[in-house]
């Protein structure tokens, strides 16, 4: 009998143990601490031996999201009242949020800002909704500290800008044309700020939004990297100076797309420094058409390269496609087509110039921006001058590869010089 207790004793022994270390094991710290037995914000996992992953729990789920509104700041909204600083505290709030979070700017409203900077780095800023319509002061001395820029976005990646199909930015710009040197030849010419510069961006997205009557330049992309623009609007008259409606300058892996530009200079505009630009389904007039340039000025070194237009509808612009680079410069434009667009009654329909100038008097001098492997194909419409088609080349450095593919202008000559042009296809105008 002694004999069968002892395993049914040792038995009970065990299970009394394990009773025991299992009571323990709930009043020792294992670093949870929490019922959702979530991590405590100042755990470590070690890595190997030199390695630390450190794991923070922030006050919010990364999941949640958040929006910060204007309105929530001061912002009147009544576009009378100043409410530039509701904006630079609704912008602080958003940017130091943790966890997804909206800037909105609500609709219904107009906004009077002055100059104004919304600087990242965010934590995790998502998204700039401009629902309302933000209106640029009309007064010239509220520039006073920066005279190139009313609104610009800085150093914030992976955003996305959205108009919402019904949000406005108005440069007000009549102010500023008015005292122009290219309208009143008797003032001096000055500078002008442009409507918005995203600058130093990357990961950015632009859509559903409206920007009109810019004080110079409607919206700018300098330093950017990968961006998406898609439905935009910009408008101003045919005669505002220096309304660019899309300035690409330094930017790499761009596209815009689904857009209507009308404006008093180019509809775009690209610059040195811009690599792989794609434009899709854009309707351009008034304007200058889309340019390449200028480049070259002062000169200067100046690379652009990987542009494709594919489909746009030109109607009575000042030019269609050009490239335009300035004697004395240096560099390249290169590997360019130009494709599925329709002219109608538009001056200098297919033009290089590489002997640009925008000043009363420019030297011959012996430089220029080489032009090479641009191609040219299933172009149609009516040329509004003389000559339809324009390559005004360097001598020394003459235009190369370049390749007109179906091309059927009416109305206008080809003036060529200094070219390798190839054809393909049915060809009016030849270079002769």
């Amino acid at each position: 009998m002694a004999r069968c207790c002892i395993p049914l004793a040792i038995f009970l022994c065990v299970l009394l143990m394990l009773s025991w270390c299992e009571a323990l094991s709930s009043n020792v710290d294992d670093g949870y601490g929490h019922e959702d037995r979530s991590f405590e914000s100042d755990s470590l996992i070690k890595l190997n031996n030199d390695d630390v992953l450190t794991l923070k729990s922030s006050d919010k789920p990364t999941s949640e999201s958040s929006t910060v509104s204007v309105s929530d700041f001061g912002a009147k909204g009544d576009g009378k009242n100043d409410d530039t600083q509701a904006f630079k505290k609704a912008w602080k709030k958003a940017c130091s949020t943790k966890g997804v979070t909206s800037f909105l700017v609500p609709k219904g409203k107009t906004y009077l800002l002055k100059s104004t900077r919304f600087r990242g780095p965010c934590k995790s800023l998502r998204s700039f909704q401009v629902l309302g319509t933000l209106s640029a002061s009309t007064k010239r001395s509220d520039y006073n500290k920066d005279k190139n820029h009313w609104l610009i976005l800085e150093d914030v990646n992976n955003l996305s800008i959205d108009g919402g199909s019904a949000g406005i930015i108005n440069g007000n710009g009549k102010i500023w044309w008015q005292n122009s040197c290219k309208i009143d030849r008797s003032k001096p010419c000055t500078k002008a700020p442009t409507a918005l510069t995203l600058y130093n961006l990357k990961n950015l997205n632009v859509k559903n939004l409206k920007v009109k009557n810019a004080q110079q330049i409607q919206i700018s992309i300098e330093k950017c990297n990968n961006v998406n623009i898609k439905n935009v609007e910009i408008t101003a008259p045919g005669d505002s100076p220096n309304t660019d409606g899309i300035h690409i300058t330094n930017t790499q892996n761009i596209r815009v797309s689904n857009s209507d530009i009308g404006t008093g200079d180019d509809c775009i505009s690209i610059e040195d420094g811009s690599q792989n630009v794609q434009i899709n389904d854009l309707t351009c007039g008034p304007g200058h058409g889309i340019s390449i340039g200028s480049l070259g000025d002062d000169n200067s070194k100046a690379y652009v390269s990987g542009v494709n237009v594919d489909g746009a509808k030109l109607t009575e612009t000042d030019n269609g496609v050009r490239i335009k680079t300035y004697q004395g410069g240096s560099g390249t434009a290169k590997n360019i087509k130009f494709q599925n667009i329709r002219m109608e009654n538009v001056k200098n329909p297919i033009i290089i110039d590489q002997n640009y100038c925008d000043k009363d008097k420019c030297e011959q001098q012996d430089s220029a921006v080489q032009v090479n492997n641009v191609v040219y194909r299933n172009i149609s419409g009516t040329s509004a001058t003389d000559v339809a088609i324009t390559f005004d080349c360097s001598e020394k450095y003459p235009c190369q590869g370049i390749v007109l593919d179906n091309v059927n202008i009416k109305g206008g000559t080809a003036s060529c010089k200094n070219v390798n042009v190839k054809n393909q296809g049915n060809v009016s105008p030849q270079c002769s």
